[in-house]
């Protein structure tokens, strides 16, 4: 099975807006068993739109684009696919009348141009927008005038994330899955680690994997800021039982590094952690400026745990809110292990937690020395056992480093509640 994927817009060519469409449809599809094999960004323009499709059309079993539904001008993909096709577009009423409940709904006033929305390709079945005011439509095109009279499906879709993910979840998915069949089972499981590159990673367990590639085990390797995914997936009979075994031994050589799986985060597994023990925790943030206490309050259920968090960013506010010692920064400087402890066992004690994660470093471009360079940091946990402090070097840029240090402090914790040393694998 041929699937291509067509992104439509100046903005995306223009890297004011990221493409998410490409990276979430392929993982959609993926887990399920299908793989995109083309990927194409295409300007909002008739020649390009068309040109794109039609030339998808004559190898795709399954053709999906994105954006170009909505009712302004540089919304063209609807029609430019009517005429694609040769088939007129033909007013929908249904569609109209939501469209005008939509505005109704918000006490707002629907623009003429918003009539478009409703006019549907011949033969399309329409797909439901419950975010917005844009369908998106599925085209049967039995036979396929491109691809030798075969049969392919088209789909369009709108172009916010918003509209477009559970557009395709609940109803592009079971028009794949029904349209499309899979032939042979498939499974496929995702393991998220944290503490060890990639290459180390692989280092460990793909020697003992060996014997299951050979079986049909497809491992792959994903490497992101301060994580590696390892992904199983296999085909056929035996695709479970081969992933069961992949998992084990996945899970026997990297033990702890491993922090979740498919779509986990290190902050959903600390805060379920916290909760489930019933513990709190509180933050003294320095160089990573609140970014810990942004990702464990994305997680629901966050209130129960985290109790406060604090960005100490001068030397005063640590003096003043944490208790640290005016002598401890001018002896040993902000940036240290004795001020990183202070920073932890003060928080620990004003907040009244059970445990305390602080972090003080150089995140950068200046500020570095010979001693200290750019990207120094000492992470503290403290808790009624004491205090660890770790030391890291994090020469990356400001996003990337406050990414990569607010990771390491995190596993500090899930390490620390795991009972376990906490520097495996830091």
């Amino acid at each position: 099975m041929h699937i291509e994927l067509i992104n439509t817009g100046h903005e995306l060519l223009l890297g004011r807006v990221l493409n998410t469409h490409q990276q979430w449809i392929c993982r959609q599809l993926a887990d399920l068993g299908y793989e995109v094999n083309r990927q194409t960004c295409v300007p909002d323009d008739g020649a390009s739109i068309q040109e794109a499709v039609r030339e998808a059309l004559g190898r795709s079993d399954l053709v999906l684009t994105t954006g170009g539904l909505g009712p302004t001008s540089d919304d063209l993909t609807r029609e430019l696919i009517a005429q694609l096709l040769g088939r007129p577009l033909l007013l929908d009423t249904s569609i109209l009348a939501g469209i005008e409940q939509y505005f109704k709904r918000r006490h707002g006033v629907m623009a003429e141009s918003a009539r478009v929305q409703a006019m549907v390709p011949e033969g399309a079945r329409v797909l439901h927008n419950a975010n917005g005011t844009a369908p998106g439509l599925a085209i049967e095109l039995n036979p396929n005038p491109f691809l030798g009279g075969k049969r392919s499906w088209l789909i369009l879709l709108p172009g916010p994330p918003r509209e477009l993910r559970p557009m395709f979840l609940e109803s592009v998915v079971p028009l794949v899955l029904a349209e499309f069949p899979q032939t042979a089972k498939f499974s496929s499981r995702t393991l998220k680690t944290t503490g060890l590159g990639e290459s180390l990673v692989e280092e460990k367990i793909a020697a003992p994997l060996r014997p299951l590639v050979v079986r049909g085990l497809e491992l792959g390797y994903c490497a992101r800021i301060g994580e590696v995914e390892v992904r199983l997936s296999a085909r056929g009979p035996n695709a479970e039982k081969i992933i069961s075994e992949a998992e084990a031994i996945v899970r026997e050589r990297l033990r702890s590094l491993i922090f979740g799986e498919n779509d986990a985060t290190l902050e959903q597994t600390v805060v379920a952690m916290l909760v489930e023990q019933r513990n709190t925790v509180a933050l003294a943030e320095s160089c990573t400026g609140g970014f810990i206490a942004h990702r464990l309050t994305n997680v629901p259920g966050a209130s129960a745990v985290l109790k406060c968090g604090l960005v100490t960013y001068s030397n005063d506010s640590k003096i003043e809110l944490l208790g640290v010692s005016e002598l401890s920064i001018a002896q040993y400087g902000a940036v240290s292990e004795v001020v990183a402890r202070e920073m932890a066992e003060g928080a620990l004690r004003r907040c009244k937690t059970d445990y305390a994660i602080a972090v003080t470093g150089i995140a950068g471009p200046g500020g570095g020395s010979k001693e200290k360079p750019v990207g120094t940091v000492f992470i503290a946990l403290a808790d009624a056992d004491g205090t660890v402090v770790k030391q890291k070097l994090n020469p990356f840029d400001r996003e990337t480093f406050k990414s990569v240090t607010s990771q390491q402090a995190l596993d500090l914790l899930r390490r620390r509640m795991l009972s376990q040393d906490s520097s495996e694998g830091l």
